[in-house]
């Protein structure tokens, strides 16, 4: 019997999906989500380099690359889309054509962008079209929006190495010139962190984080060693 009741208990949280989640109220949702340049204007970022990936749900991958030493800040929002100022609502309903994504700003000088991508194809799969796990649909695909050509040339070759060592040719991340990003709702900033038995991060997000902390001991920032 209680064998049963924890295969039930697991089966639920299985059927969890990223759209699904509960992440709160914000006054934030009641404004227009702001440009990216626009949040981040007067953090003196100009001095760093950036990178913006989509790999699902952007709780879990703003925690993961949160904990890598080199990464100033994650900040979670909506990439690659059609619309301007969308809201979580608006991309969680398909009809925007964006991404969740999550835009770095790191110290090239500390972490290179290439071991960045090392992280992003460990941090989710990058097999799984338009969806991660129980999280379906365009918002939740696999993308890298490259912000120069030096970037590109690095994340293709990254994408030619790996389809021959690790995914057999399956890789089916979308490859784009930046273009814009949109800041998410306040309330999903830092959410992993702040709500850690939230059922979606306890169940969903942590196992991916852990997944990147023991994958890259080596380059953890001091406090999550």
């Amino acid at each position: 019997m209680k064998q049963l009741i924890i295969i039930s208990i697991l089966s639920i949280f299985a059927t969890i999906g990223c759209s699904q989640k509960n992440g709160g109220t914000s006054k934030m949702d009641k404004a227009k989500n702001p440009k990216i340049e626009n949040y981040v204007k007067g953090k003196n970022y100009e001095k760093y380099s950036v990178a913006t990936f989509a790999g699902g749900c952007f709780w879990c991958t703003e925690a993961s690359f949160e904990r890598i030493n080199g990464v100033v800040d994650v900040i979670s929002g909506y990439s690659g889309g059609r619309t301007e100022h969308p809201t979580y609502k608006e991309v969680c309903s398909e009809t925007t054509g964006h991404a969740e994504a999550i835009q770095i700003y790191f110290d090239p000088a500390v972490i290179t962008f290439d071991k960045l991508l090392d992280v992003f194809f460990v941090a989710h799969d990058p097999t799984q079209l338009n969806r991660q796990g129980n999280d379906i649909g365009e918002s939740y695909r696999s993308a890298i929006y490259y912000q120069n050509e030096k970037q590109k040339e690095t994340l293709d070759a990254k994408i030619i190495a790996l389809n021959e060592s690790t995914f057999n040719g399956k890789i089916v991340t979308e490859i784009k010139a930046f273009d814009e990003f949109w800041v998410a709702e306040e309330y999903h900033q830092n959410f992993y962190e702040i709500n850690p038995r939230q059922s979606y991060v306890y169940n969903v997000s942590r196992p991916k984080v852990e997944k990147v902390v023991k994958t890259f001991k080596d380059i953890l920032k001091p406090k999550y060693k």
